[in-house]
């Protein structure tokens, strides 16, 4: 009989807070109840914010907590053999290509569209898609600017890994805390556009990093926050494409601050160690949070 698996992935960026905490121990909880394994992940291939100390601080926040998880810890900076396999498997099967424009040739380039009367796409969180100006670019003309090391990112051609994979995408995603209800999510990962895969420096983003560490880790039940429902469209196609299998979902509920908006790293006074500082238990945490 197969366990089921579940995970808890922060990044070493910043301080844990209640939104954390919540998310950390309802995977352990479930883990629990399904007679599971937990395992923690730390996801830190962004490797200019996240940091050795934030690091020690998320191991000391859920030791207090008193979660557990198996060993080894998988940290993704430890493994970037592992993603530059599959994007070379990406790059040579022409799903991806180098995009060159910064972020002011971004902006100037959409501005002049709209300044034409053009409403320009955006995707689910609000960000505008990026430009195909280079999809258009030969391939010498490509390979000359990249020999000249202009910078630039690996992004998927949504539209090609669509073609591929074809449409009718969808995922199962669990609707309740016990994991007793399913219902199927269509997705459209073409609302996304071309997004990052990889930078030129590292080679990954989150959205490659998070299907490979799954499959490879095996885990069966991803479990986390609303906020990262969206997204879930665009891991399925990477899912799809690279004959990866498919986990299963559950986003919860968001612990909201006191303004009702989502918990940031920056909110210092729901993090866990300024919590535990002021004389909180791991048992008033769990009461904050609900569980």
């Amino acid at each position: 009989m197969t366990l089921l698996t579940f995970r808890f992935a922060p990044s070493p960026n910043g301080e844990l807070h209640l939104g954390h905490a919540y998310s950390a121990l309802l995977n352990q909880k479930l883990a629990s109840a399904t007679g599971g394994r937990l395992l923690l992940r730390i996801e830190d291939i962004d490797t200019t914010r996240c940091t050795p100390e934030f690091e020690a601080s998320i191991f000391r926040d859920l030791e207090w907590l008193g979660l557990g998880w198996e060993q080894p810890v998988r940290r993704q900076s430890e493994h970037f053999s592992d993603y530059q396999a599959v994007l070379d498997r990406l790059i040579s099967e022409e799903l991806v290509y180098p995009a060159f424009m910064s972020r002011g040739e971004i902006r100037a380039f959409i501005a002049d569209r709209e300044r034409r009367g053009r409403d320009w796409p955006r995707d689910p969180d609000g960000v505008p898609l990026y430009p195909a100006v280079d999809k258009a670019l030969t391939m010498k003309e490509r390979q000359q600017r990249m020999a000249e090391n202009v910078p630039f990112a690996w992004r998927l051609n949504v539209d090609a890994a669509v073609s591929r994979v074809g449409t009718g995408l969808s995922w199962l995603e669990f609707s309740d805390e016990s994991l007793s209800a399913t219902r199927t999510i269509e997705t459209r990962p073409q609302d996304w556009g071309d997004v990052i895969v990889a930078r030129r420096e590292i080679p990954t983003s989150y959205h490659l990093a998070v299907v490979v560490d799954d499959a490879l880790q095996g885990v069966s039940h991803v479990v986390r926050g609303q906020d990262l429902c969206s997204a879930t469209g665009v891991q399925r196609l990477l899912q799809e494409l690279l004959g990866l299998p498919q986990s299963g979902y559950f986003h919860h509920r968001l612990v909201l601050g006191p303004d009702g908006r989502k918990l940031s790293k920056s909110f210092a006074d729901t993090g866990l160690a300024a919590l535990r500082e002021a004389g909180a238990s791991p048992e008033d945490v769990r009461r904050l949070v609900g569980i």
